[in-house]
């Protein structure tokens, strides 16, 4: 008898764009740190295999472009998100101040509320230039109090935060999956990303997997 298939879990990094969402992602997914990374055109994304409570889950991490151009064209990929990270840097004030603003666009296509099943996080990144820091520690934990949102500083460069952010948000989002009873895969439907682009993010990523 074949093992179960692992649960897919779609998480979203947003935020404005040179916040170093891309950076975050691929720090996580393989460990690696560019600084000369490309802003994002429309939408990257990687795969990474984790356990929790001895099950395994996929998850399929979409790194969404930060540029007011590309907003329309993110927009579909809210839908069926189990969880969202907002990123701003600490360094640049304003990438913090319109977090509001990506707020208030995942409030429109995740509607809060009981039905609501995402998980929101948000991350102050570029912690190793704290000597330039624009944003207090206390800045990024009232906005969290706030928004219901968890709350973690990272630095993709150093690797500091990182795995924390993702492995806690993954965390809450399988409690919070566990006691709606909802454990069913991400739906589909409006995401844009082909089968055929899952399955070579996937391949890419070999030796990611948790043997489930």
């Amino acid at each position: 008898m074949s093992a179960a298939a692992p649960t897919a879990l779609k998480i979203l990094l947003i935020g404005d764009s040179g916040t170093g969402k891309t950076s975050l992602m691929y720090r996580y997914v393989d460990d690696r740190f560019r600084s000369d990374e490309l802003a994002t055109v429309g939408v990257d994304f990687k795969v990474r295999h984790v356990v929790v409570n001895d099950q395994c889950y996929k998850l399929l991490i979409l790194d969404t472009a930060g540029q007011d151009r590309f907003r329309t064209l993110s927009s579909s990929y809210y839908r069926g998100a189990h969880g969202v990270i907002l990123v701003y840097d600490i360094t640049n004030r304003s990438s913090f101040d319109n977090l509001s603003s990506w707020f208030d666009e995942l409030d429109y296509h995740c509607p809060p509320g009981e039905n609501s099943n995402v998980v929101t996080m948000i991350v102050g990144n570029k912690l190793d230039s704290l000597d330039q820091c624009a944003v207090t520690t206390e800045e990024g934990q009232a906005l969290a109090r706030r928004r219901g949102s968890l709350f973690v500083q990272s630095s993709a460069r150093t690797r500091v935060g990182v795995a924390q952010a993702f492995d806690h948000l993954v965390e809450k989002i399988v409690e919070k999956m566990a006691l709606s009873n909802q454990t069913a895969a991400p739906s589909t439907q409006g995401n844009t990303v082909s089968k055929s682009q899952f399955d070579e993010a996937e391949e890419a990523d070999e030796g990611s997997s948790c043997g489930c």
